[in-house]
């Protein structure tokens, strides 16, 4: 994820500072040096770097910490405090009837960004409708069409129709039963005088409740003027940062929101339609300390689960698994519940003591690798007959030539399928006859008695 060197680096600055019971001046000035350097080299604007290390500095000096609070603690909650203040609140966005329209250069990802917020929307149990009026890009219709069918939310456009204005008018006609609309517009390469005026016009035309600019990751120094040009001619309610998978350095659309006085509405990642979250900026330093998110975490576990259970032909509860004898078809639901979570880099970064730090320490493709795995396990399991997903114990040599054949994966895979299993099966039968007291105790042990990963073995269930 975008950021992740900021966070990182930021990581391995107040990791100097462990076993210190008191700092003195040349400790506050070494950290803070080394957060310039991770904030410049995020692209952060050097205005903003500058007073931002010096308020951490003066309180890191000033403040006395707490009783029993270590230095390294004590410096970390002022960084955090100080980086939630840079990146402001988060975009009133109250989930009611409203309208909505995005603005953007061409590329930023508006279209994408659209129905993945009518996705949102849809899970907080509204009915959402995107508007598509861009008829500037080839094959935008198409598209936002796709995206909102994979979404499963009204969409409205008409490819041939070339006044986006009327096509806008026409959409709030068509989508009058939505509760929330989604106004999509055209981009160009640049803040041309054409797209400005457009975008006015559309405004004029849906008079929206908040206008959204959607600005990519990578943008830089220039989403600063880029925002202040939009916030001239339309005003902007919020921010929504797309292409945070990607390698950019962030750090410029976070400059660009701090400048401008908005706030940031989403975060987006990722290609499909739940790749996106709402931004809460102390989630979002959470996670970029290593400090975990276990709300965000909570929320997309729920998600999953129930996502889980309406692809179940039967009815399905997940505590069953703590119950009985722990299949092969369990292992197949708890796979498919962790794969409707999102990216597992994601989902790692939001428990705490198992991202940051961690995840610094694990090759940078280790995710990837592990996440491969997962696939190939459910296409094996996907070959497998009923009798031998409740009965693992029952397949032998030959059945696992006959499922290597028929999966297309090697008699190897299949065999550390069956062991993997094997290891989940040893671990449920811990869990089982667990009193509330013995779960927390192993949830406390996990978050950061265990020494970063705790009893997790590393990388979890799915790992080498």
């Amino acid at each position: 994820m975008v950021l992740d060197d900021l966070g990182s680096s930021l990581r391995g600055t107040l990791d100097s500072l462990r076993g210190k019971s008191r700092i003195d001046e040349e400790d506050v000035e070494e950290v803070v040096k080394e957060i310039q350097r991770s904030l410049l080299q995020a692209d952060v604007d050097v205005s903003l770097v500058m007073d931002l290390s010096d308020s951490i500095k003066e309180r890191a000096l000033e403040e006395e910490p707490p009783g029993g609070t270590t230095a390294r603690d004590h410096v970390l909650r002022i960084v955090y405090e100080e980086l939630v203040g840079l990146v402001g609140e988060s975009t009133e966005l109250p989930l009611e009837e409203q309208t909505i329209m995005l603005a953007g250069l061409q590329g930023s990802g508006k279209t994408t960004t659209a129905a993945k917020m009518a996705w949102w929307f849809s899970k907080k149990g509204l009915r959402p409708a995107v508007i598509q009026t861009d008829t500037f890009r080839p094959g935008a219709y198409e598209q936002a069409k796709q995206m909102c069918e994979r979404a499963e939310v009204d969409f409205y456009g008409d490819p041939d129709e070339d006044d986006p204005v009327k096509i806008a008018r026409d959409g709030l006609e068509a989508t009058a039963d939505a509760d929330v609309r989604i106004v999509d517009t055209a981009g160009r390469h640049a803040l041309e005088d054409d797209l400005i005026d457009e975008i006015e016009e559309i405004e004029t035309t849906v008079q929206p409740d908040r206008s959204l600019l959607v600005l990519d990751a990578a943008i830089g120094q220039g989403a600063k003027d880029q925002a202040q040009q939009f916030e001239d001619s339309v005003g902007i309610s919020g921010v929504v940062i797309t292409k945070l998978d990607g390698t950019a350095k962030g750090g410029g659309a976070l400059t660009a929101v701090n400048e401008t006085d908005s706030t940031i509405a989403f975060l987006g990642s990722g290609e499909t339609v739940q790749d996106i979250e709402r931004f809460e900026p102390d989630s979002f330093i959470s996670r970029l300390l290593g400090m975990g998110d276990l709300e965000q975490l909570t929320e997309r576990v729920e998600r999953a689960m129930e996502e889980t259970q309406a692809e179940e032909a039967e009815d399905w509860d997940p505590e069953d698994m703590l119950e009985g004898e722990f299949t092969l078809k369990d292992m197949q639901r708890q796979m498919s519940a962790m794969s409707n979570m999102g990216p597992l880099d994601q989902v790692m970064d939001m428990i705490p003591g198992m991202g940051g730090g961690l995840m610094d320490q694990l090759p940078d493709d280790a995710m990837d690798v592990t996440q491969d795995r997962m696939r190939n396990f459910e296409v094996v399991m996907d070959s497998m007959t009923d009798e031998e997903l409740e009965s693992p114990r029952s397949i032998g040599a030959s059945q696992i030539r006959r499922i290597a054949k028929g999966s297309g994966q090697d008699e190897e895979t299949i065999r550390d399928l069956l062991e993997q299993h094997k290891m989940m099966a040893r671990t449920m039968k811990q869990f089982q006859g667990m009193g509330d007291g013995d779960m927390q105790r192993m949830m406390q042990k996990m978050q950061g008695g265990g020494g970063g990963g705790g009893g997790m073995g590393g990388m979890g269930p799915f790992g080498d």
